[in-house]
């Protein structure tokens, strides 16, 4: 009796038909209890979060089911990143780009779902282009966030970020903030910084900036981030501005390379697709 008693439980949380007030804390996966999260403890306050497929294809997110063969360029550079980070002690990257219209958010998120499909790695996205935030409609968050109150203390981080996997952090914000450079200057934010740092622990931080070259705000936070990617868009970034913008962060912080996004005229021998 007791064995098919154990039968049938098995087959129910196969089906997934567990009371919703049986469930473990981590959920279900293949029909067992999902681990959770590890590294700081603000993991398993986290909520669950699933992107709709349609709209990441939508949005250019190729790797978050790694069926369009562009996710492999995004892995490459995740590699290299991953490589020269840990080389050097750094977690907290920041992406940025001269001007507007250059792909940084699409580039970012892109990184952050390859970063996820490695399980060992913890990654935290957030959102810090304060004054045009768009990580959020990207991938169709609705939940009213804002990372502004996070950094100044007045808002729990678990209130402010979801859980995508086991590994994948994500804080966004729900509206723009008009005075964004003089609150990345403020002291309350580099506290703030250190506090989601030590809540999450994670391997990699990647920051969504603003553009260099329409506010000050990535230079106000450039001191707190031990790298900065920027990406340029073919056809629309001058080579003086990534000159420019190379010098400036050269002078703040570590300039891990430059990224020539929206690049339509390869090689067709160019990789193996």
């Amino acid at each position: 009796m007791e064995r098919i008693q154990a039968a049938i439980q098995k087959a129910k949380e196969r089906r997934g038909d567990i009371p919703e007030g049986l469930l473990p804390p981590g959920g279900l996966r293949n029909g067992r209890p999902a681990p959770l999260p590890v590294g700081g403890p603000a993991w398993a306050e986290l909520a669950p979060f699933e992107p709709e497929p349609r709209l990441m294809a939508r949005n250019r997110i190729v790797t978050f089911a790694d069926v369009d063969p562009a996710h492999v360029t995004f892995d490459m550079m995740r590699t290299k990143i991953l490589r020269t980070m840990r080389q050097n002690g750094w977690t907290s990257l920041g992406i940025t780009s001269p001007s507007a219209e250059c792909g940084k958010t699409t580039l970012t998120i892109n990184l952050a779902f390859s970063f996820a499909h490695q399980p060992d790695v913890r990654t935290v996205l957030v959102d810090l282009d304060l004054r045009r935030p768009a990580v959020a409609r990207h991938l169709g968050l609705t939940v009213p966030q804002s990372m502004a109150s996070v950094l100044h203390g007045t808002r729990p981080i678990a209130e402010n970020f979801v859980r995508y996997g086991d590994n994948l952090a994500i804080g966004t914000n729900a509206s723009a903030v008009r005075s964004s450079s003089e609150l990345l200057l403020s002291p309350a934010t580099a506290q703030g910084g250190a506090t989601l740092k030590a809540s999450f622990q994670p391997d990699v931080i990647l920051f969504d900036m603003p553009p260099m070259l329409v506010s000050d705000s990535l230079m106000a936070f450039a001191p707190h981030l031990d790298c900065v990617l920027l990406v340029a868009a073919a056809e629309n970034t001058r080579l003086d501005e990534v000159d420019k913008c190379e010098h400036d962060l050269a002078e703040q912080t570590n300039v891990l390379g430059v990224v020539l996004n929206k690049c339509r005229y390869m090689g067709e021998d160019y990789g193996y697709y």
